[in-house]
This record gives C-alpha cells, structure tokens and sequence, in this order.
C-alpha cells in the first residue's frame, strides 16, 4: 500500500465522503469521480482502515452500548444538570450559586425520540393478509 492510500483513508476517516477523500490524498478529479470508492472495496485499504478506526478508539470514544445508557438516563430524568444561580445577600451584593436540577422536559422528550428513532418505533407497521391470486394491472398508456 503506497503513501497516497494510506492518506485517503486517513482522509476518508476524517469526513466520511470518498471523493473528498480522494481529492484531499491527492488523486485527480476524474479518478476521484469514477474510481475512489473501488479503492475502499481493496482488501489492504479496508485492513488499513481498521487498523486506523481500532487506533483511534479508546476509553474515551462512547460505544453504542453507552450513548444508549445515556440517553435512557436523561429521558428518565436520571440526569442532573448543574445551574449556576445569582443569590442577593443584601446591600447590593451577591453571589453565585451552584444548584443541581433534573434535566427539563425538552431534554427527555429529545432523548426518547432519539431512542424512539434507534428502535424504529416511528415507523408505520402495517400487516396485510391476502388470499388468493394478485393481479397486477397495466393501465397505463
């Protein structure tokens, strides 16, 4: 695997687009165009760009397994968030505050929509029972 492989999938790594890609690594517009994306279908840039996605992930990276543990903890109001509140102590003097608060309403109605989306629960379900023969007709001219 040459040097400028190797950038195009450091670079594909980094935004997500082949083209791009394939531009900022330093191939041609028309190569980009026409043949980036059958350089990730070679076997030694998939092995590479595994190898670089297995690099990057640490303690630090949130796996699916957390982002779901977080959302379900924000929309059960879980979560606290911390606000800062200005207090008056008298003659025109205050001080700031710190105070814990549950995560509002907007916050767990996003975090349920979002684990709504992850589980398809918005999508229509509909089951149609039919027996017999289906008679597909061509009527247009």
């Amino acid at each position: 695997m040459n040097e400028k492989q190797k950038r195009f999938v450091d670079e594909y790594i980094i935004h997500a687009n082949v083209y791009r890609a394939a531009i900022n690594a330093g191939y041609s517009e028309n190569y980009a165009r026409t043949n980036a994306s059958k350089l990730l279908a070679k076997d030694s840039i998939k092995d590479y760009k595994d190898k670089r996605l297995e690099e990057m992930k640490n303690k630090r990276t949130a796996d699916a397994q957390e982002v779901m543990e977080y959302l379900t903890s924000v929309m059960r109001g879980e979560m606290k968030d911390e606000t800062l509140l200005v207090v008056p102590t008298g003659d025109f003097e205050s001080e700031v505050q710190r105070h814990d608060q549950r995560a509002d309403t907007s916050q767990r109605t996003k975090a349920a929509e979002l684990l709504g989306k992850r589980y398809a629960m918005w999508t229509e379900k509909t089951e149609i029972e039919h027996s017999g023969a289906v008679q597909f007709v061509d009527d247009i001219e």
